[in-house]
């Protein structure tokens, strides 16, 4: 189930000492959005050399690991109140499918458009930045929750509330063995 679908434009985000060009911070969209080869309608990448393009026009994320990003929010002493859908810099947050059962070449099929999984996200300073936490990207790459890129296969549009059927690719590359997981860290259960 897509619970939620979530747009943003680049802006500033201070880490650290500077100040960068960002499009992570994401905020809900209503209705249907347009569904294009580059992304989603009123979402954009401030550095399309590692964000964005053709094989990274859609960042999708479970739903299942927020209860984990609360939890470190409340370790922060920030609230564990729920993050809103989008908090970690993702387009769309779904239900029911974990980067663990996911294949590069797997296309989500939604009533008005089709996504293919190309790559897991591979998280930088900016995603410390917006969480508040100077380990959060190696937070997520010790876990595995870093959710998958999609492809657009079939532009169109798309809107939070929709099914969408997962049609398995070639099978031959398990998304998370493009994952380089760091040194004693655990796989997502």
């Amino acid at each position: 189930m897509l619970l939620g679908v979530q747009v943003g434009l680049a802006r500033p985000l201070q880490a650290g000492d500077q100040s960068v060009m960002s499009g992570i911070r994401k905020h809900a969209a209503t209705g249907p959005v347009g569904v294009r080869a580059m992304g989603l309608a009123g979402d954009e990448q401030a550095d399309l050399t590692v964000h964005g393009g053709l094989a990274k026009a859609v960042y999708a994320y479970p739903i299942e690991h927020y209860e984990y990003w609360r939890g470190q929010q409340a370790a922060l002493g920030r609230s564990a109140d729920p993050l809103p859908y989008g908090s970690l810099g993702e387009n769309l947050t779904l239900s029911g499918l974990l980067e663990t059962g996911v294949f590069v070449g797997d296309t989500l099929r939604f009533p008005g458009c089709t996504l293919r999984v190309t790559q897991p996200r591979k998280p930088c300073f900016k995603f410390n930045a917006v969480m508040g936490d100077p380990l959060a990207a190696r937070k997520m790459q010790q876990t595995g929750y870093c959710g998958f890129y999609l492809a657009v296969d079939a532009a169109g549009s798309i809107e939070a509330g929709q099914r969408f059927e997962l049609v398995p690719g070639p099978r031959e590359t398990p998304l998370m063995t493009l994952f380089r997981f760091a040194p004693g860290s655990r796989q997502a259960p």
